[in-house]
């Protein structure tokens, strides 16, 4: 409900335009680069073609698995006992072994640094009750999210058809899966000893090479196999502005990270996020009933930002849409959204949320509000 609208309007320049990548420099069947958090296309070719992306299948696997966590329905200590099934699974695996119990963090960190085949299984089963299951929550998952491209047949991105996707649903999920607070520390592990219940370690290292030779490159999964050639789907982030870029069926795995660099730098060269909300900035309030405080001020919860190429800016409005509060009113109450129109069409919304306290009415207090508003 509109109960109060400030707007503040710039005007600038529409947004238009992508990055210049050269017919010669090209790599691979198909790739897309996008701001992060707009969503805002910079480059794109072949981006709806389907294809095979081997392992970046697995970013759906633990999208999943974060939102299970975030739900309370899984526990990062949880023990997960795995299966005959899910030790045999080939390809990268950490050689789990059938019958013991790992927790599913260990698990989550195996998917997310080394692509560990067995490890993804174990957690398809534990949170589906089989892997056959949790691929119908992938797909149904890809739906929500707009994936309209994709279809899996398992959860490793093994060969197994039907199933295939395509660079604009790639980025889809990773933006879905960098909304994860909790994916960034395991997707920060270089090499490390996983420890196995009976003794034994397998040595982990991160296959995302970019973490390691790309300023601001903190995330991301890599695939290959021979029939999707070498992918990569990959973040990095620089001030304000976080890029996802996705790269399928490049000939070599050298070819994928330099070509995803090479895109990288040029979508850092040729735009800029600008915030218009800052975080935590009090800039509209909201009326309430029930308490001596007639009115209390509202911050935004996450700043709104603005995606723009550089040397232009659009013509945006920032509105705010405030509720009516009956005390007691906390601070920290949601108390309506703070909403970004760029060129006339919503662009984002954060919340706006009490930035102080409202107390209910004391009965002696509601006694003489009701004398007042009598008189």
């Amino acid at each position: 409900m509109k109960s109060s609208l400030l707007a503040a309007v710039l005007l600038f320049s529409a947004f238009s335009g992508s990055i210049p990548v050269s017919a010669e420099t090209e790599v691979g069947k198909a790739a897309y680069v996008c701001d992060y958090d707009s969503g805002k296309e910079v480059y794109a070719r072949e981006a709806r073609l389907h294809l095979p992306i081997a392992s970046m299948c697995k970013i759906m696997t633990l999208l999943l698995s974060f939102e299970a966590a975030d739900a309370g329905l899984l526990s990062y200590e949880e023990p997960i006992t795995v299966s005959e099934h899910a030790a045999g699974m080939g390809g990268s695996q950490v050689f789990l072994d059938a019958g013991l119990c790992y927790p599913a963090g260990e698990l989550i960190k195996t998917v997310a640094v080394c692509s560990a085949n067995d490890s993804c299984v174990a957690l398809a089963e534990r949170l589906a009750g089989s892997e056959e299951a949790f691929v119908a929550k992938m797909n149904a998952r890809a739906r929500e999210l707009g994936a309209e491209d994709t279809l899996f047949a398992n959860c490793t991105g093994l060969p197994k058809e039907p199933q295939y996707s395509c660079a604009r649903d790639v980025a889809l999920m990773l933006r879905a899966l960098l909304g994860h607070p909790a994916y960034y520390p395991y997707a920060a592990v270089w090499c490390e000893d996983f420890a196995h219940p009976d003794g034994r370690t397998t040595s982990i290292t991160n296959t995302n090479k970019l973490t390691r030779r790309y300023t601001g490159c903190d995330g991301g999964k890599t695939g290959f196999t021979s029939e999707a050639g070498f992918c990569l789907a990959a973040t990095a982030k620089r001030g304000e502005t976080r890029i996802v870029s996705v790269v399928i069926g490049a000939d070599s795995s050298e070819g994928r990270f330099d070509y995803t660099a090479e895109l990288f730098d040029r979508a850092f060269a040729a735009y800029e996020t600008k915030v218009v909300l800052g975080a935590g900035e009090v800039e509209a309030t909201a009326d309430v009933s029930g308490s001596r405080k007639k009115q209390i001020a509202l911050f935004a919860e996450m700043p709104l930002k603005l995606f723009v190429k550089k040397g232009e800016v659009p013509a945006y409005e920032v509105v705010f849409e405030t509720k009516k509060l009956r005390a007691p009113v906390s601070k920290g109450t949601e108390g309506g959204e703070a909403v970004l129109y760029e060129e006339g069409v919503e662009a984002a919304r954060v919340p706006l949320l009490a930035g102080e306290e409202a107390p209910r009415l004391t009965y002696l207090e509601a006694l003489h509000e009701t004398a007042r508003n009598w008189q």
